[in-house]
């Protein structure tokens, strides 16, 4: 495998600041989600921390909160989110990937109709940042880290496939999230800046 912080690290490097939109699980959700892979860590690999979930919707590369008019942004973005109604994503059994271990979900299609649309309304506000979008919806388990290159990917895929138990899990998406992440070459930290309840959500 490869390390994913060293990958990243070419475009966002160590505690720079960008912008993420994200989707986030309850506490009961990640840990729902979570659950059936602890125990599987291995060396080479960052376990994500139930807290520490999350699904992107699209990454600002090079954009902090203070290189953004954040009112304009949040006002184009709230108005989009109180035209899409609340849906599920499922989240099924996970893949290894070249750079970590992450579970995918569906329904894409008004994943992506998210994700495209708040590209969209970042990219209106004039701010110069490359947009970095999520093309289907997914959330890691694992980042490879350092000692990435003696994962046995294989073994990590034998050990996934004996976990004999039904796998997927629900994430309700009731709001969109704006928060401003960073990373130390090791884990992903984010402070958070705004959510966007969707159509009909009071809470």
């Amino acid at each position: 495998m490869e390390n994913f912080f060293e990958r990243v690290g070419r475009f966002w490097p160590a505690g720079r600041r960008d912008l993420h939109w994200h989707i986030l699980p309850t506490p009961d959700e990640a840990a729902a989600l979570a659950a059936p892979y602890k125990g599987l860590a291995a060396p080479g690999l960052q376990g994500v921390p139930v807290h520490g979930m999350h699904c992107t919707l699209m990454h600002a590369v090079g954009l902090s909160s203070n290189d953004v008019d954040t009112d304009a942004l949040l006002k184009g973005a709230t108005s989009y989110a109180q035209t899409v109604r609340p849906f599920t994503l499922t989240f099924d059994r996970p893949a290894v990937g070249t750079v970590g271990v992450e579970i995918s979900g569906w329904p894409g299609r008004q994943f992506t109709e998210i994700v495209d649309t708040l590209t969209q309304v970042t990219v209106s506000t004039g701010a110069a940042f490359r947009a970095a979008p999520s093309r289907y919806p997914h959330m890691s388990l694992a980042y490879a880290s350092n000692g990435a290159e003696d994962v046995d990917a294989v073994t990590l895929r034998a050990a996934l496939a004996a976990i004999e138990q039904p796998l997927s899990g629900p994430l309700l998406v009731d709001r969109l999230h704006l928060v401003e992440q960073w990373h130390d070459g090791a884990h992903i930290t984010w402070n958070p800046i705004a959510q966007m309840p969707l159509a009909g959500v009071t809470t």
